[in-house]
């Protein structure tokens, strides 16, 4: 019972230091970084609620799906964005 008391606490910590983060930091590629650190230590929630479905769900859909519009839509503005700059 101790276990699983000190690893709920340090997933929390985790959770909440990391969506801390997403709102702070200034890059949005660290942003997003920090998004998936918390949304993966949710999914570590779910499974020490024995819902490891929804953990499941959890990883593939915001972490998996999320995750990788974001990294795609950072990728395609910067370069928009570096190349109107230096064209200008």
């Amino acid at each position: 019972m101790v276990y699983e008391t000190i690893a709920f606490v340090l997933f929390a910590l985790v959770t909440v230091g990391c969506s801390l983060g997403v709102v702070l930091v200034r890059d949005v590629w660290h942003s997003a970084l920090l998004l998936g650190g918390a949304l993966l230590s949710v999914a570590v929630h779910y499974v020490m609620l024995q819902a490891e479905f929804l953990a499941a769900m959890q990883v593939l859909v915001y972490v998996g799906g999320v995750l990788i519009l974001i990294t795609f839509a950072v990728m395609l503005t910067k370069s928009t964005a570096e190349s109107e700059v230096s064209g200008a």
